[in-house]
């Protein structure tokens, strides 16, 4: 497989690894505990260059590869999903801030975000409006050079805790997007705690009453929030979160594993037994497949051909699907300690579950993808035959 890198990708690679082996892993489980991340780790993932990578210099970026960035993901996904998380949902505003916001937009937000300084939160899904995004209930109307901003966002990464919103609201009934700062009046922010997986990514729930923002404020163009900033952002969350994916079968296989090989029964290690080597054999198979689709969504993505979209979904699709079954087995494997409280793989299983629905639904990738099946040409289609 890493035939298909370059040097300089898989020397980076080495390097993901190295830097989330010694300053992310360290803090997965107390982030989970917490339910929060430090904001020194956001700081130290900012001057590593891990946020706004996909940026040029310019900016605050690294101008990463996409290649690289996904195999960026995939460390942080095996170490801890939360701060794959957070680095995918600041990347998703910087972006689209840096695609489609005024000159006065990215000057102020996007090296900030991309050091660390400024957490930034996207925020577009709503307590009745999830998958359907095109349907979103908040309303912005202009009144004189403002835009006044009414509604309310739920399951927002890192609501709990951002400096400010990628707000999308419907505006003279098109579907457009704003940038809206924590203190300004009229927005209020709950946390949401206790939930299934992903408890260090500081969900929150946001009202918007009467929000005034400076017209100045709109991200692109009205009319453009779903099909232009909305898209593209998306795009970015579903392939982090497909090489999240992988990185996190990568941990429940490397942790299964070991354990397999340390832990005796019958008198032999467990490993020796068929049906665990059954089980190990397909955690190997399924996460070296979820990788590969993953590479060829990238390298599709920065060839900019016209399956991207389309190879991404397929990526999430098994990836997310991959993880759950994956960490489902790692449970298994290790049987007791595997639902401890002292077991890694127990917070790596409840974050699986969240994958298959965050970034689309595994539903909604099925039916997605089963509709550009219909157009999906063999390889060979359009290659002249050698005489």
């Amino acid at each position: 497989m890493t035939t298909q890198l370059t040097t300089q990708q898989r020397q980076s690679w080495a390097s993901f690894r190295k830097f989330a082996d010694a300053f992310i892993a360290p803090e997965a489980q107390a982030a989970d505990v917490q339910e929060g991340m430090r904001r020194g780790l956001i700081k130290e993932l900012g001057s590593a260059g891990w946020i706004s990578s996909l940026l040029p210099e310019e900016w605050g970026g690294s101008s990463l590869d996409m290649v690289s960035y996904g195999l960026m993901a995939e460390e942080m996904g095996r170490t801890c999903q939360n701060v794959r998380n957070f680095v995918a949902c600041a990347d998703m505003v910087s972006y689209s801030v840096w695609k489609w916001g005024a000159p006065e937009l990215k000057n102020r937000w996007l090296k900030s975000i991309a050091s660390g300084e400024t957490i930034a939160a996207f925020a577009l899904t709503e307590p009745k409006v999830g998958s359907d995004a095109k349907s979103v209930e908040t309303v912005a109307v202009a009144d004189g050079s403002d835009i006044v901003l009414t509604g309310g966002k739920k399951w927002i990464s890192f609501g709990e805790i951002a400096d400010v919103y990628l707000v999308f609201a419907q505006y003279e009934e098109k579907h457009t997007a704003f940038l809206v700062e924590r203190d300004t009046p009229g927005l209020s922010v709950e946390p949401l705690r206790g939930l299934l997986g992903l408890r260090g990514s500081s969900l929150g729930e946001i009202a918007l009453d009467g929000c005034r923002v400076p017209a100045s404020a709109m991200v692109g163009m009205p009319g453009g929030g779903l099909m232009f900033v909305a898209s593209a952002a998306l795009d970015i969350g579903r392939y982090s979160t497909a090489w999240g994916c992988v990185g996190l079968a990568q941990a429940c296989l490397e942790t299964a594993s070991q354990y397999a090989q340390d832990r005796m029964q019958f008198g032999t290690a467990i490993i020796d037994h068929q049906l665990v080597q059954r089980m190990l054999a397909d955690m190997l198979t399924s996460t070296t497949a979820a990788r590969l689709l993953c590479l060829e969504a990238g390298a599709v993505k920065a060839e900019g051909g016209m399956s991207a979209v389309n190879q991404t979904l397929m990526a999430k699709y098994f990836a997310s699907t991959t993880a759950n079954r994956v960490a489902a087995d790692a449970v298994q494997v290790l049987g007791a300690y595997g639902i401890g409280t002292d077991s890694p793989v127990g917070r790596l299983f409840r974050d699986a579950k969240v994958m298959e629905i965050i970034e689309g639904t595994t539903q909604l990738q099925q039916a997605m993808l089963g509709n550009w099946s219909a157009s999906v040409k063999h390889p060979t289609d359009g290659v002249t035959s050698a005489s």
